[in-house]
């Protein structure tokens, strides 16, 4: 499957000056949980809860990033939390390991001084204000939305929430006999109702079950690419999204472009080995996982971007930055299609809002002191998805990627919503962060999966 020749929609080229894109993934937060208090965002400190049917206000407490609580985020819990779109649901939820109502504990927000390059790279880049999950569920499916923008399997069937899996193994190295979960088009949910979790045992529909690594190795020249992750294997990244893909998995790639551990991402930019595109999929205690116990995450982020600002690659290269999934925290916006109304699809999506931030020197200046801009616009994974393929000339998956919007210009034009390709390169400010970059690269490894769920 190739670029241009295999029977895909194709993309239009944006006439970018970005030869590098970096995505940094990091782990269950929601927009609200980090920007609550962000000037000029959507946020809040007061919640909605159902009290026996009838709707109250709470006040949100605020928290460490280092707070141990973790809470459920599976699609059920998502439509418990959701409620018709009546957002009151969160104390509904029940917690994963008793089953009890979570009460109040979805109803929080992380203190800004914890997380204060986060805010930094708000205040100065662009801000995503309506940024939603493809489906409102789990980092399995949200991992997956990021290398391709859906997980259908089939005209009528979607992968969503767990897979199954033992000693942390999943993916291709799932133990025999592993099943998948299943979402129908009519939000009918199959626990363990679907085919073991290598696409090797996957219904072949149209294309089948194509990634951006189909394009990426199908263009000419073809486009580079590395998936940064960590330790894999058991025990170690069970959400390596590249483990589904059995010619990943078992072809030359999965040595030459699964990369492990992922703070070489950190040498392959100071000695020049940055590929085109990059996933960078954070280690377990620096993934802003609730019950990590840590707070390294904004300077692993931190770390990644002042590694590209400070190099050759500054002025070709946008960096990405959002969260897999909502975690279980509260958010008080409805979520949007594209066309800025309220929606429900058939695969399970959207989903809550989650952060997402564009940094690069072309990133759009707005009316902050720093030159932040906040985006209205609506966008999904798939939206990250259309624009890298944008980018890159590459054709439409025809997932999510035809029916959301780019994150960058389109139609040959220069200016889109988070880029403006006609302004002078911005100059790299330095981010400042708690930990260094050689923390990174000498602390030792978790050995946890960055998400169990």
């Amino acid at each position: 499957m190739g670029a241009r020749g295999g029977g895909l929609m194709p993309a239009t080229s944006s006439g970018s000056p970005i030869k590098h894109i970096v995505l940094i993934v990091q782990e269950n937060r929601t927009f609200n949980d980090l920007f609550a208090t962000f000037p000029g965002a959507t946020g809040t400190t007061t919640g909605k809860e159902d009290v026996n049917g009838l709707t109250k206000s709470i006040t949100l407490k605020e928290t460490t990033l280092s707070d141990t609580t973790n809470l459920k985020h599976s699609y059920r819990g998502f439509l418990t939390a959701y409620d018709g779109g009546k957002m009151n649901g969160f104390n509904l939820v029940e917690f994963p390991a008793t089953g009890r109502h979570e009460n109040a504990a979805p109803y929080q927000y992380v203190n800004p001084s914890d997380i204060t390059p986060y805010w930094t790279l708000a205040e100065t880049y662009s801000l995503a204000n309506h940024m939603f999950t493809t489906q409102g569920s789990e980092s399995f499916p949200a991992h997956q939305d990021l290398i391709r923008g859906g997980t259908a399997i089939n005209g009528t069937e979607s992968l969503i929430d767990n897979l199954p899996y033992s000693n942390q193994s999943w993916g291709c190295d799932s133990p025999p006999g592993s099943k998948t979960t299943l979402l129908t088009t009519r939000l009918v949910l199959k626990a363990d109702g679907g085919p073991f979790p290598c696409t090797d045992d996957f219904p072949s529909s149209g294309v089948g079950y194509v990634t951006l690594r189909d394009l990426f190795d199908g263009a000419s020249p073809a486009i580079t690419w590395k998936y940064y992750t960590p330790a894999l294997g058991d025990p170690g990244g069970i959400w390596s999204a590249f483990d589904l893909i059995y010619p990943v998995r078992h072809g030359p790639e999965w040595t030459n472009n699964v990369i492990s551990p992922e703070t070489t991402i950190l040498t392959d930019i100071s000695n020049g080995n940055l590929a085109q595109m990059s996933w960078v999929i954070p280690d377990n205690a620096d993934s802003d996982h609730p019950g990590s116990g840590t707070d390294n995450g904004p300077s692993w982020v931190a770390s990644v971007v002042n590694a590209i600002g400070q190099s050759q690659y500054w002025d070709s290269t946008a960096i990405i930055i959002t969260w897999d999934d909502w975690g279980g925290f509260y958010d008080p916006v409805v979520p949007l299609c594209t066309s800025g109304s309220a929606c429900r699809d058939n695969q399970g999506g959207p989903g809550l809002r989650v952060p997402l931030m564009v940094v690069s020197p072309y990133s759009t200046v707005g009316g902050g002191s720093k030159g932040g801009y906040i985006s209205n616009e609506v966008y999904s994974f798939g939206s990250i998805i259309r624009y890298v393929e944008d980018t890159f000339n590459l054709d439409r998956l025809g997932t999510t990627d035809e029916t959301t919007n780019s994150l960058g210009p389109e139609n040959g034009s220069q200016t889109g919503d988070m880029f403006d390709f006609n302004q002078s390169p911005r100059q790299y400010q330095s981010i400042g962060s708690k930990y260094s970059r050689a923390f990174f690269l000498h602390h030792k490894p978790s050995n946890r999966p960055v998400d169990s769920e």
